[in-house]
């Protein structure tokens, strides 16, 4: 068993899910074991970028992006299947951080919203 924790990204993305959805959208990778990492299957794959093994694991309707260190899974991202920022990620196109963030569509809603007081 492996212990999981959370980049500041993941956690906003799940304190955006109330808490039994989040229940439900941790439990596949909160019981993940070595034998499914060693062979992923979907809904889990295994790519490389920058020179670290990355997994991805689907639940639900999201998208978890995690790095495995002895016996810790690291969740780097939580994204929105449907998302251009899940898109981007898994087309490994050279994009930055910010660059996503502008790219959310809350992002450019809470810019129309400072503009309507």
């Amino acid at each position: 068993m492996y212990q999981v924790t959370f980049s500041e990204q993941a956690l906003h993305e799940l304190k955006q899910v109330d808490t039994l959805a989040q229940l439900a959208l941790i439990d596949p990778i909160s019981n993940l074991k070595p034998a499914d990492l060693a062979n992923p299957r979907e809904p889990l794959g295994r790519f490389h970028r920058a020179g670290r093994e990355i997994y991805r694991l689907r639940s639900g309707d999201h998208r978890f992006y995690f790095t495995v260190g002895g016996d810790t899974i690291h969740t780097l991202y939580i994204l929105h299947k449907n998302s251009l920022e899940d898109w981007l990620f898994r087309m490994k196109l050279p994009v930055s951080e910010q660059q996503l963030v502008e790219q959310h569509s809350k992002f450019w809603k809470y810019l129309e919203s400072l503009t309507k007081k």
